[in-house]
């Protein structure tokens, strides 16, 4: 039996919000009122398949956001395959496989 030991902070996760946006970031805070997370990265797709792009274009890529607990739906882990390509998308760092 798996144990669920929910979600921490500094961990990447998945967000989907009533809008039907799905978001990549990592995990600052979860409160009460807003999730925070650090370098938010929005899913769409290209002709190459999904591709990750800023959630917000005109904002410090460096700063922090809170995302309203009223439009999340869905707050999980990200798989490990995903989390490895956000973490090379936003530090430049490649993970080995």
């Amino acid at each position: 039996m798996l144990i669920n030991k929910g979600i921490t902070p500094g961990e990447i996760v998945t967000i989907k919000t009533t809008a039907g946006e799905e978001l990549i970031a990592k995990l600052v805070e979860d409160n009460i009122t807003g999730v925070v997370v650090s370098k938010p990265l929005a899913l769409t797709a290209s002709q190459k398949g999904i591709a990750m792009v800023p959630f917000l274009f005109t904002t410090d890529p460096d700063a922090n956001v809170t995302i309203s607990k009223n439009t999340v739906m869905v707050l999980a882990p990200t798989m490990k395959d995903a989390a490895d390509s956000y973490i090379q998308n936003t530090t430049g760092i490649k993970l080995a496989s």
